[in-house]
């Protein structure tokens, strides 16, 4: 039997809505990460200097990672509170919160005054901003990997679902992009003097960009189908811990390992790299650009390729690649030549992939979908404190306290062994539970409770 004019025209406007979510939910948080990440590189770069000056070069280093770990800790701030707002209020308005939040901090970040110029509380304004950042960023996440994973195929959550994985990735790329650009058109001086502003001043035009996508979507049919049925959550926070507490510990567990392999292979590595083997600010950032433009194309692949192989196996084992790389990494980019550098920083992103592109599916499907934007959240959030935020410092502590490049690889490892703890704690999708969701959706949305606040 054929399908009718109005059976097309309805799958016509279901696949566009799918294709809008998706290129939403990727634009969108690539513009939160390109803010994110373009303040880890300045960070790494320029920031020790300019707003935490120390006779020390290590401590400022330090000092200027601290505030890249705040933008961490911020977040699960913003996965309490946007997170619950998003299974009460819905997805689409608390990612339009997020990121004018997150866009606004960095554009302050780039007209900011140095130490020099405004003393100590020229830090302070930056501690203050990275917070705000990080509660941006806590909130976003979640968010975003609902709206394209509600709207797609619960049978593909893998693939639909790592648009925001994308994000991370393609921010960086812009980010280094831009900051490369600047560096090679500038001198060093110019580039520590005013260069890097323009990196976060640009921010202002990504966000408006970002707002105009997202405000032409609508809500998920799995919110819809909630509103209809008024079984929204009253305490959304106190359920996930009080009826899920594995869930929560398996999502929170699986991400630790490719938080810390992410901040080596993005972050630490531009300090190790230019400190340490004595190369160019160019050249590493070079490598990291090439590594994240192969990661861009890879995240959703590997996301779809998990919706065909078991996604439990797939996670597992690229926590075990994760273990393993650093040990022949860290050798092999010894004679600090560029090649090397590159070639290591594309395989350690590959890995990170592997385990990147398949999470927010993952993540998403060990909560209930009353649940899931709560769930999703804190888990994103909480993980970060104990996996990213941490990273950096413990990377220059650990090879400032022993000298040698051994010590980062176990600490990897190790924070790869904790994933595959979640691994195994976490529990494989049931795609039905969403296909009923959306059935049960109202065809024209309905009226918003705007006041269970």
């Amino acid at each position: 039997m054929s399908d009718t004019p109005k059976d097309v025209a309805k799958a016509s406007a279901r696949h566009s809505g799918v294709r809008r979510a998706f290129v939403a939910s990727l634009t969108g948080t690539a513009l939160e990460w390109y803010d994110f990440a373009v303040y880890s590189a300045a960070a790494a770069l320029v920031f020790g200097d300019l707003f935490f000056p120390s006779e020390d070069p290590l401590t400022g280093t330090l000092l200027a990672f601290s505030t890249y770990a705040v933008g961490y800790v911020s977040r699960p701030l913003g996965g309490f509170v946007f997170g619950r707002l998003g299974d009460v209020i819905g997805r689409k308005k608390v990612l339009i919160a997020t990121l004018v939040l997150i866009g606004a901090a960095t554009f302050l970040i780039g007209v900011l005054p140095t130490y020099a110029t405004a003393g100590v509380v020229a830090p302070i304004a930056l501690v203050v901003l990275r917070f705000a950042q990080g509660v941006g960023v806590g909130g976003e996440w979640g968010g975003a990997v609902l709206l394209s994973s509600e709207f797609g195929d619960p049978r593909r959550r893998g693939f639909y679902a790592s648009a925001a994985q994308v994000g991370p990735p393609a921010g960086n790329l812009l980010a280094n992009g831009v900051l490369a650009a600047l560096g090679a058109l500038l001198t060093e001086a110019q580039f520590e003097s005013w260069g890097w502003r323009v990196a976060f001043l640009f921010s202002g035009v990504l966000v408006g960009f970002g707002l105009w996508i997202r405000a032409k979507l609508e809500e998920t049919p799995v919110f819809k189908a909630m509103e209809a049925e008024h079984s929204r959550p009253e305490a959304p926070i106190r359920e996930v811990f009080t009826t899920q507490p594995r869930a929560l510990l398996a999502a929170i567990l699986c991400r630790v390992g490719p938080d810390v392999l992410y901040a080596m292979f993005t972050v630490f590595v531009l300090t190790y790299a230019t400190k340490e083997l004595g190369m160019s600010q160019g050249s590493a950032l070079a490598a990291v650009l090439i590594g994240s433009s192969i990661q861009v194309f890879l995240m959703p692949l590997a996301g779809a390729l998990s919706d065909r192989v078991n996604r439990r196996l797939l996670y597992g084992a690229a926590s075990v690649a994760a273990g393993v790389w650093p040990f022949v990494f860290f050798p092999m980019i010894g004679g600090g030549t560029w090649l090397p550098l590159a070639t290591g920083v594309v395989v350690g992103l590959v890995i990170h992939c592997c385990l990147y592109g398949p999470q927010a599916a993952f993540i998403t499907e060990q909560f209930e979908p009353r649940l899931r934007s709560t769930g999703s959240s804190l888990a994103y959030t909480l993980a970060g404190i104990i996996g990213g935020a941490i990273a950096p410092l413990l990377f220059t502590s650990l090879l400032s306290a022993y000298g040698t490049w051994g010590p980062l690889a176990v600490y990897i490892a190790l924070a790869s062994g904790i994933s595959l703890v979640g691994v195994w704690l976490g529990r494989d999708p049931e795609a039905a539970v969403d296909e009923d969701a959306a059935l049960a959706a109202p065809k024209t949305p309905q009226p918003a409770d705007a006041t269970r606040l």
